[in-house]
């Protein structure tokens, strides 16, 4: 079996996916599953494209020993037959990617990325962009919360085989 090809997808790809791409590269890599899982992040606009992340989304990071290292690009019609889970932030990302997945199929591999929350009730990760630095704390709470219940219920579902 190949890898697990998770995408992680929010409006522009500067604050949310492209932290959720770092934080589960550090949950892999802390289980040490770094060559089980290929990880990327994407916008559902270009805006921001070619574009690091956000300043205030790396600097709070930062201080959690994640690294944010993605250059922002916007999803593509590709993205869909190539990733086997495609990760939304919240209900309007999840009504745009499954206004543009190409087929049934490609909607099958879309959730929202809250699901996986295990200790956090929450509907979804909110937007950081216009907020404090709170908002972003609580974006990395969410994300860490989110990124490990990922892992635990593909692993889960591994063994269940």
């Amino acid at each position: 079996m190949g890898k697990t090809k998770i995408l992680f997808v929010c409006l522009g790809n500067i604050c949310r996916s492209a932290c959720a791409e770092a934080v589960m590269k550090q949950v892999v890599a802390q289980r040490g599953m770094e060559s089980d899982f290929e990880i990327d992040s994407a916008g559902l606009i270009s805006y921001h494209s070619g574009e690091k992340a956000d300043p205030r989304m790396r600097h709070h990071a930062a201080k959690r020993g994640i690294d944010i290292t993605s250059i922002a690009r916007k999803i593509t019609t590709a993205d869909f037959s190539h990733f086997d889970y495609i990760i939304g932030m919240d209900d309007d990302n999840i009504r745009r990617l499954l206004d543009i997945a190409p087929d049934e199929q490609s909607c099958q591999k879309i959730s929202k990325m809250s699901d996986y929350c295990k200790t956090h009730k929450v509907n979804s990760v909110p937007d950081p962009y216009y907020g404090g630095d709170s908002d972003f704390e609580l974006v990395l709470d969410l994300l860490d919360d989110a990124c490990n219940g990922l892992i635990d219920r593909l692993m889960h579902a591994e063994t269940a085989y």
